[in-house]
């Protein structure tokens, strides 16, 4: 048996503690999840933004490390800012 992580051996131990418990209506929960992803997805508005030459070859660069396209890169970062998920460092 391999050795585990220290995140693997604490979720090994959460679910042998009983912490862990079987979703009742498990089609209806992925469905209302998946309605959840939808409608944080769905992009129905244009906006153009002035940014530095530097600014967005960095987001790029982030974009093709994340394997996404930047504009969604942008999307996703301003979705979880305003959503309380990002927060500023220090803050």
């Amino acid at each position: 048996m391999a050795k585990l992580s220290k995140e693997e051996r604490e979720i090994l131990k959460s679910v042998e503690s009983g912490e862990w418990k079987p979703i009742a209506k498990k089609g209806a929960e992925l469905e209302r999840y998946r309605e959840y992803a939808r409608a944080t997805f769905k992009k129905d508005r244009r906006v153009n933004i002035r940014i530095s030459g530097k600014d967005l070859a960095a987001i790029q660069k982030r974009a093709v490390m994340e394997g996404i396209p930047y504009q969604t890169l942008i999307s996703s970062i301003l979705h979880k800012y305003l959503s309380g998920r990002l927060k500023e460092e220090g803050a």
